[in-house]
C-alpha cells in the first residue's frame, strides 16, 4: 500500500493507457505475490495495483467495527472514523482494504490542499498539455477506497468537492476538463478526524457530515491494549502492561495540562525501544514524555509516573 504521490500517479497513467488486452490481470498479479490475500470481488485495474495493501496489517478488533464496516462497504456507504490520535483509525482502514482485497489511496489533508489537489489538473510536458487525475478522481474512476486522513484540516471549499460522490449520484464532475466521472462500483470514500481538535473554524459542514456513516474509535481497554503493545513492539506482557498503566495515568491529565493523552502508537514506540535494549526509563522519556509536552512541571509529573512503574 502506498500513499498518493504525483510521480507514482504519472507512472500509473502510462500503464493505464495501454490497451486492456495487454494489461496483466489482477489474478495474475496476486499470484506472483507470495503474500496471501482475500479474493477481491472483482478485477483490480492495473492503474491501482501499486495501491494494494501487500500484507495483512495487524488490527485487533475491540467491538463490532469490522462487521459494521463490511456491511457499509456492501452498500458503498461513505464512512467517517472519529477518534483520538494514535488509536488505530488508519490501521483499521488499511486492514479493511486488505481484507476486502481493494486498493487504498490515502490522502493526508492539510489547510493548503485545494480541490485541484484532489480532483486533478492540466500539466505541461514535452508533448504539450495533458490532464492528470488527482487521488480522488483516480479512486473513483478505477475503483479504490479513498481515505482522507484528518479531513477537517482541509478547507471547506475543498471538502465540498466530495459531495456528488457521497450521495445517490456517485459522480465526480471535473469542470476544468469538461468531464463527469461516474464512480466505479468498487469505489468508497472514507474520512477520519480527531473530534478533540474540532473548533468553529475546523469542522465539517452538516451538509458534509450527513452524507456519511460514522464509527467511533477510542483507546482500547487495558487487556486489549496490552496485547496490542506486546504484539507490535515485541516486549513481554508485563512490560506492555506497565506502559499501558503509564498511558492511563497520563490520559487522566487530558484537559488538565495535556491537550491529548498518550496514544497507543506512542506506547508501541516505547516498547520497541525497550525491545532493542534501551533502558525503560530512557525509552519512556524519549517516546512518551518528551514528545507530548514542553511544560517543565508536566514533564516532571509524567517522569514521576514512569518511575513508579520502572
Amino acid at each position: 500500500m502506498r500513499r498518493f504521490t504525483p510521480r507514482q500517479l504519472q507512472a500509473q497513467h502510462r500503464r493505464a493507457s495501454v490497451n486492456q488486452v495487454d494489461r496483466p490481470s489482477a489474478s495474475s498479479s496476486r499470484a506472483a505475490s507470495t503474500v496471501p490475500r482475500p479474493a477481491a470481488t472483482g478485477a483490480v485495474d492495473s492503474a491501482l495495483t501499486d495501491y494494494l495493501v501487500p500484507e495483512e496489517p495487524y488490527y485487533r478488533g475491540v467491538g463490532d467495527e469490522i462487521a459494521m464496516y463490511e456491511a457499509a462497504y456492501e452498500i458503498r456507504m461513505p464512512m467517517m472514523l472519529k477518534g483520538p490520535t494514535g488509536c488505530g483509525k488508519t490501521r483499521f482502514v488499511e486492514h479493511m482494504a486488505w481484507k476486502l482485497g481493494k486498493p487504498l489511496i490515502t490522502v493526508a489533508c492539510n489547510e493548503d490542499m485545494t480541490a485541484s489537489d484532489l480532483l486533478g489538473r492540466f500539466l505541461l510536458d514535452a508533448n504539450g498539455t495533458r490532464w492528470q487525475d488527482g487521488p480522488l478522481t483516480l479512486a473513483a474512476r478505477f475503483g479504490a477506497i479513498c481515505y482522507l486522513d484528518e479531513v477537517v484540516e482541509a478547507r471547506q471549499d475543498t471538502t465540498v468537492a466530495i459531495h456528488p460522490l457521497t450521495d445517490n449520484r456517485r459522480i465526480l464532475p471535473l469542470e476544468r476538463k469538461g468531464e463527469v466521472v461516474k464512480a466505479h462500483p468498487d469505489f468508497q470514500l472514507v474520512v477520519s478526524y480527531n473530534p478533540g481538535y474540532q473548533s468553529v473554524m475546523k469542522d465539517l459542514k452538516q451538509s458534509t457530515k450527513q452524507r456519511f456513516g460514522a464509527l467511533d474509535f477510542d483507546y482500547p481497554t487495558h487487556d486489549i491494549e496490552v496485547e496490542i503493545v506486546s504484539h507490535e513492539s515485541g516486549v513481554d506482557a508485563e512490560t506492555a502492561s506497565k506502559l499501558v498503566q503509564i498511558a492511563e495515568r497520563a490520559r487522566n491529565l487530558k484537559g488538565h495540562g495535556l491537550d491529548e493523552g498518550l496514544s497507543t502508537r506512542m506506547l508501541v514506540y516505547a516498547g520497541s525501544l525497550i525491545a532493542k535494549g534501551i533502558e525503560p526509563l530512557k525509552a519512556c522519556r524519549v517516546a512518551l514524555v518528551r514528545p507530548i509536552t514542553d511544560d517543565v512541571d508536566m514533564r516532571d509529573a509524567l517522569d514521576a509516573a514512569v518511575t513508579t512503574y520502572f
